[in-house]
């Protein structure tokens, strides 16, 4: 399906291309600083639910190779997808210490935390608004990558 507009000359050909630029509509700009204030860290008030983060791969698992297990981790968060976020935004990325790959890559997306098949994510409470988002109980690890000088 295309986006595509006539100008109403119906001997002009059509290029695909309208007029318009993304995010100059008093709608758009509504709807990007709705994200922006939804993806920031919580208001005071603001309803939390917490959630317990649960290793269920096995020991042995090949998913332990890349990111070691942290244990059970316990965090403040808007959704359970959330949780998986704020769980893995306590870790270490590369962009933080002097290690490949470094410049301009991120390794939040590889966190065990976002593995559905390394970590379950059980709903602990609901609507609590004493709480701020992130980590709640447990430490978790900021060495589990190696920085390249010691």
């Amino acid at each position: 399906m295309s986006n595509a507009t006539r100008s109403g000359d119906m001997n002009e050909r059509n290029s695909g291309v309208s007029s318009t630029s993304f995010g100059t509509s008093v709608e758009s700009k509504a709807q990007i600083e709705d994200a922006e204030r939804v993806a920031s860290s919580t208001q005071n008030g603001e309803s939390l639910n917490v959630y317990r983060l649960l290793p269920v791969a096995p020991a042995g698992d090949f998913r332990w190779q890349n990111a070691p297990s942290l244990g059970e981790v316990v965090v403040a968060a808007r959704t359970a997808g959330d949780a998986r976020i704020v769980a893995a935004s306590r870790e270490l990325d590369f962009l933080e210490i002097d290690a490949l790959p470094g410049e301009d890559v991120t390794t939040r997306h590889a966190s065990a935390f976002r593995d559905e098949k390394a970590y379950t994510v059980i709903e602990v409470e609901r609507g609590r608004t004493d709480l701020a988002r992130g980590v709640v109980d447990e430490y978790i690890a900021t060495d589990t990558i190696k920085p390249t000088q010691l």
